[in-house]
């Protein structure tokens, strides 16, 4: 889907601590991306009600394989967030934003419908919350976000860069 796929798998691996292995997986967050997670998420979802854990990212980047790539479109919706809807970050824990955020990305990003389809069950399977919750969580969320989900991947890059700083 982007550009220089290749040059961006090997800036991630290397500057992103996800090891230098070319066969090394890219299916889960580091553990740096993931306190970045952790710090970002409870700054902008500060409501004290399940607040975001590493223990909790960990659990849910490994069930669900969360990429990168994911992670960095997450970063992007977020961002969106604070500036169009700043209101709805006030109303959503940090886990609950994490677990969401994470899901749509996923989605837009791998859900092609066919082969490689992403199940709210199994993310709700992952975040440890029922299905039902899970639909919720994604349609507040999407009408939070008015559905702007297309990403210039010019924004991925400057998530990056940020990422690596």
């Amino acid at each position: 889907l982007l550009p220089r796929h290749q040059q961006l798998s090997e800036r991630v691996r290397k500057r992103l601590y996800y090891g230098w292995d070319k066969d090394c997986s890219l299916d889960n967050l580091s553990s740096p991306v993931a306190d970045i997670a952790v710090e970002l998420l409870q700054k902008v979802a500060p409501s004290p009600i399940r607040r975001l854990q590493k223990k909790y990212v960990s659990h849910v980047s490994r069930e669900a394989c969360i990429s990168p790539c994911s992670m960095m479109l997450a970063l992007v919706y977020i961002e969106r967030l604070r500036h169009r809807n700043p209101e709805y970050l006030q109303q959503i824990s940090s886990s609950d934003l994490f677990l969401i955020s994470m899901m749509v990305a996923s989605k837009y990003l791998y859900d092609e419908g066919e082969e490689e389809e992403v199940f709210n069950d199994e993310w709700g399977a992952a975040g440890k919350v029922d299905v039902q919750t899970m639909n919720t969580l994604e349609m507040n969320f999407l009408s939070a976000i008015d559905w702007s989900l297309y990403t210039d991947p010019r924004e991925l890059f400057e998530v990056l860069s940020w990422l690596e700083g």
